[in-house]
Parts: structure tokens; C-alpha cells; sequence
């Protein structure tokens, strides 16, 4: 509850010092870095998940080079 509180206060003293429109730049400021790293968040996810199919797919071209391979015969 206390949180609660000084949260109130917080933003009653922002818009008491900055004024309406600087308040609501800083809010939507912090919502895009919000979202901002949220996407970053699900690219390393992407990233980690591509590294490993291309690793597990790498393996299996290599195999599969080696078996038709026309210059071995």
C-alpha cells in the first residue's frame, strides 16, 4: 500500500514541476523501452533457436555431400 502511495506522490510531483506534457513524454518514453526490450528479449530467443537449426542442418548437408559426392567413385 505504501508503494502505492509514493507512486501518487511521484507522479504528483512530476506533473506539479514538469507539467502535463513532459509527464506524458516521460511515461511513453519508458513504455517504448518497455516494448523495446521485450523484442530484444524475443530476437536472442530467435537467434539462439536459428543457431541451433542451422547448426543441427549443417551437420546433416555435410552428410548428405559426402555420400554424393561424385569425385569419390
Amino acid at each position: 500500500m505504501v508503494g502505492v502511495y509514493l507512486i501518487l506522490v511521484f507522479v504528483t510531483i512530476l506533473f506539479a514541476i514538469a507539467g502535463y506534457d513532459a509527464t506524458m513524454r516521460l511515461f511513453a518514453y519508458v513504455d517504448l523501452e518497455l516494448r523495446y526490450s521485450w523484442i530484444r528479449f524475443r530476437m536472442y530467443l530467435m537467434k539462439r533457436k536459428l543457431k541451433r537449426s542451422l547448426l543441427r542442418d549443417t551437420a546433416k548437408y555435410t552428410q548428405l555431400i559426402k555420400e554424393n559426392n561424385p569425385n569419390d567413385r
